[in-house]
């Protein structure tokens, strides 16, 4: 009997029971769409770790200025100035194996006022390294010239949020703004980054150059005397060991502020690209834990055909002793029954694949979380829906095969 009449007699057996065909491949379905939705869920949630890390900037370690004890209370991170610019170009300068840039970071807060329309924000005063720092570009105008810099020049750069609740749909560029009654205008709106790993709006920004910061803005005297900074931000060399730059930053600050020994760092180090690693890790590992458990589903599955395929070599033993007897194989017996058991896991596997890529979309939409769909884990749910196919209903097609005709037309 050749394959293709034994695949017309395996579909003709599944037709003929529909429902139980239809409540083999229950198992199959549910255990597919649930690997599915676990895969696109962990996948979403990685691609935005991944996106989390580049609008950070690649390879981001920041240093804060120090949490100095005060008579055995220590103050908060960047309470008092502890770095300044200096140390941002020494780092530079004399780690240029580890580190491809540093920029020097004041901060600040306050009311941006445009015309009749006002937005409270974070600004910052930073050089012109800052941008190449954190992989920061323009969606239009200008970057800060170093003339600006020296001049400390009354321009200003804005992230999308600020220039949106200020100036609408209209370009914010050559526009002037307003903040702690400085008056700025603004030279370029930066490209949209999202949000931070926090959840912050890391476009509500505004940028200027670090000394109108520090002389107009903040109007610090001893700031301007001392160049002290909130934050230096520093770019890591691409594929260097992040732990090793980490600590030669360490070394050389403690070396430039000559600490001793048994004294405290007056500085904190925070290396952003281990904590995203390290979060990226986790989701991958929940990820792969929930497929897990997504898998037993499909077990459950195969075992729910192997039943159901052994119910069936018992039910039709007079027909498979009918079909030995006019001289069919014991191989076309076989082929058959896995042909069915095939079947049943392909068919619900599509369909699972259906209702996961289906309720991984819906899942998404209703709880905000990311999802990918991957052709590799479509793939992926075929391949083991067909292999548990193969492997359940192996037995059951080697017990009908090796009937005897004569006992299997004596079976009543």
């Amino acid at each position: 009997m050749n394959f293709l009449a034994t695949l017309a007699i395996a579909l003709r057996a599944l037709r003929v029971n529909k429902l139980r065909s239809a409540l083999t491949m229950l198992g199959i379905i549910i255990g597919v769409a649930a690997v599915i939705v676990m895969i696109a869920v962990g996948g979403g949630a990685r691609a935005q770790v991944e996106a989390q890390i580049k609008s950070l900037g690649a390879n981001l370690m920041m240093v804060f200025s120090a949490s100095p004890t005060y008579t055995g209370a220590r103050a908060a991170v960047g309470a008092a100035h502890t770095i300044s610019e200096e140390d941002a170009y020494a780092i530079a300068r004399e780690l240029p194996d580890a580190v491809a840039g540093a920029a020097p970071v004041l901060r600040g807060s306050g009311q941006i006022v445009a015309g009749n329309s006002n937005w409270s924000t974070s600004f910052y005063g930073v050089t012109p390294e800052y941008f190449e720092v954190r992989d920061w570009e323009l969606a239009e105008g200008r970057f800060f010239e170093q003339a600006e810099i020296n001049g400390a020049a009354k321009v200003a750069i804005v992230g999308r949020t600020v220039a949106a609740n200020l100036f609408g749909d209209a370009s914010p560029l050559d526009q002037s703004v307003r903040i702690r009654t400085v008056p700025l205008t603004v030279i370029g709106v930066l490209a949209s980054k999202g949000q931070s790993p926090g959840g912050s709006d890391l476009d509500d920004v505004l940028l200027m150059p670090i000394t109108t910061a520090r002389n107009r803005v903040l109007g610090a005297t001893a700031l301007a005397k001392s160049r002290s900074v909130g934050s230096i931000q520093i770019k890591l060399v691409e594929g260097g060991d992040s732990k090793l730059a980490e600590e030669k930053v360490r070394e050389l600050l403690r070396q430039r502020h000559r600490l001793q020994p048994d004294q405290d760092d007056d500085f904190t180090l925070r290396n952003m690209t281990e904590i995203l690693q390290a979060r990226e890790d986790s989701s991958r590992v929940m990820a792969l834990l929930l497929a897990a458990v997504a898998s037993v589903s499909l077990l459950v599955g195969g075992i729910g055909i192997m039943n159901i395929m052994l119910v069936s070599v018992t039910e039709r033993t007079r027909e498979i002793g009918l079909r030995r007897a006019v001289g069919a194989r014991a191989g076309d017996i076989l082929t058959q029954f896995l042909i069915e058991a095939i079947t049943l896991s392909l068919i619900g596997g599509l369909v699972g694949i259906l209702l996961g890529s289906a309720g991984a979309e819906l899942i998404g939409a209703l709880a905000g979380w990311p999802v990918k769909l991957s052709a590799g884990a479509t793939l992926l749910a075929v391949g083991f829906a067909a292999a548990i196919g193969i492997f359940f209903g192996y037995y059951p097609a080697r017990q009908a095969a090796r009937m005897s005709p004569i006992e299997a037309l004596r079976h009543e």
